[in-house]
């Protein structure tokens, strides 16, 4: 059974106030120690688009289930012939204003927790990230284990498929595409090389659940943290609400930066509501000073 991913929540309360200055996160912020969990909408400015906002791709297509992706091998042929299309325009895309500005905001950080499988962070230069979701640049074997680089698999299915050539511009976060039904049939999926085993990229499908010492690495850090910060997450689902709720609850100021509410702003100190990439470039700006 296709389950389709969560798109709304029902706001118990009355929302959060906003502000649209940085006059109250500053001090926060440069008080350090602060751990930034980020979401889709920071990618948005590096033409990656997000999940649940305004236009967002779970409006128009539903993501590969980890049911679906384990029990059939027509879903497997679908999704890595989709996948194969959007992982190139990944790969392709370059850190935003807002990457870079988390970067250059390193010494006041205790880390980064990100529900983003693009690389962005790393590629703008952020040390210690923690990939909640995993990452589309590498593979897993489900038989053995074996962890490989995508570009290995990448070259493989070309190999495999010399007359696909699929292109689109509908892309989703997880690097899933919208192809016609007819595109992908014929598609040849490609085995792992150690034991023949089924492949999967190394990211938490839906109805997937995070690896348990990756969810323990993650309320470490949310324990060690002067405050928490939110960039570009509604919070929909439990996989990062979860350690929203677990600073508030400790008294840990939880700080969020988005465009529109979530799901998360009944255990906020404050949220506000500007675009991410200028905004976290001004508070860089004046947090630390120096161009990165």
């Amino acid at each position: 059974m296709r389950t389709r991913p969560t798109l709304t929540w029902s706001n118990p309360g009355p929302s959060l106030p906003r502000t649209s200055t940085l006059t109250e996160v500053v001090p926060i912020v440069e008080r350090g120690g602060v751990l930034v969990l980020s979401g889709a909408g920071l990618s948005t400015e590096s033409g990656i688009p997000d999940y649940r906002g305004e236009g967002g791709s779970l409006r128009k297509h539903t993501p590969m289930t980890y049911e679906e992706f384990t029990t059939s091998e027509a879903g497997r042929q679908r999704y890595w012939a989709r996948s194969h299309v959007g992982w190139r325009t990944i790969a392709r895309a370059h850190p935003n204003a807002g990457h870079h500005a988390v970067a250059r905001l390193s010494s006041k950080l205790r880390g980064v927790i990100t529900q983003n499988v693009d690389g962005l962070h790393q590629a703008a230069g952020s040390a210690d990230v923690v990939e909640l979701h995993g990452g589309l640049d590498r593979v897993i074997c489900l038989g053995c284990g074996l962890l490989s680089p995508r570009i290995d698999l990448d070259r493989r299915l070309r190999e495999a498929n010399p007359d696909f050539h699929a292109t689109t511009d509908e892309i989703n976060p997880d690097g899933d595409v919208f192809l016609p039904e007819e595109t992908v049939r014929g598609f040849r999926v490609v085995p792992c090389e150690a034991c023949g085993g089924v492949l999967k990229p190394d990211v938490v499908f839906f109805g997937e659940n995070v690896p348990r010492p990756r969810v323990e690495q993650c309320y470490s850090l949310v324990d060690g943290a002067r405050s928490l910060l939110v960039l570009g997450s509604s919070l929909t689902v439990m996989s990062g609400l979860r350690f929203v709720r677990r600073a508030a609850t400790a008294g840990i100021p939880v700080v969020i930066i988005n465009r529109g509410e979530t799901r998360g702003d009944a255990h906020a100190s404050l949220r506000v509501d500007l675009p991410l990439g200028k905004t976290l470039s001004e508070l860089a700006e004046i947090v630390v000073g120096e161009q990165w």
